[in-house]
């Protein structure tokens, strides 16, 4: 019977269950932070992987187009020896 039940004890045990919400609540805080920045580190880690290819990707390129010219020049030169 709730009437019958000392305040004090009723105040202690709201007290401890108080406790227990906020500890937990602490804990759920700090896993939901951790979860959020292991989330923001591996974005970062896949968009510099992305852009790191992308860099390779254009350094091919100009390493392509710098051998045609390479050619297209060596060919200009074999021309003009030829006339």
């Amino acid at each position: 019977n709730m009437a019958e039940t000392d305040p004090k004890s009723v105040q202690d045990l709201t007290a401890v269950v108080q406790t227990l919400l906020q500890q937990m609540q602490d804990k759920f805080q700090t896993m939901s932070d951790q979860i959020i920045g292991r989330n923001i580190l591996s974005y970062s880690l896949d968009e510099m992987s992305t852009r790191i290819d992308d860099l390779e990707k254009n350094i091919a390129d100009l390493m392509t187009q710098a051998g045609v010219e390479e050619i297209e020049g060596e060919n200009k030169v074999k021309e003009g020896e030829a006339s």
